[in-house]
């Protein structure tokens, strides 16, 4: 897993989230987000990495 890029892309869809024009889009967005963390959280805990608790502790929280 190259982990830069789930980062980045994680980021892209938090950003797309945050300036979606819609709730539909919004959400779509948070999902993307949240399926990218749970990968990442996985990568990590597979490594034993200690950051791997902060990638896993649940869905993203949006208002809207």
């Amino acid at each position: 897993m190259d982990i830069n890029f789930e980062y980045a892309a994680h980021q892209s869809a938090l950003m797309r989230a945050a300036s979606a024009t819609s709730a539909e889009f919004r959400r779509k967005h948070i999902a993307t987000a949240s399926r990218i963390a749970g990968q990442i959280g996985l990568f990590q805990r597979q490594l034993g990495a200690a950051a791997a608790c902060a990638w896993s502790a649940g869905p993203l929280i949006t208002t809207e």
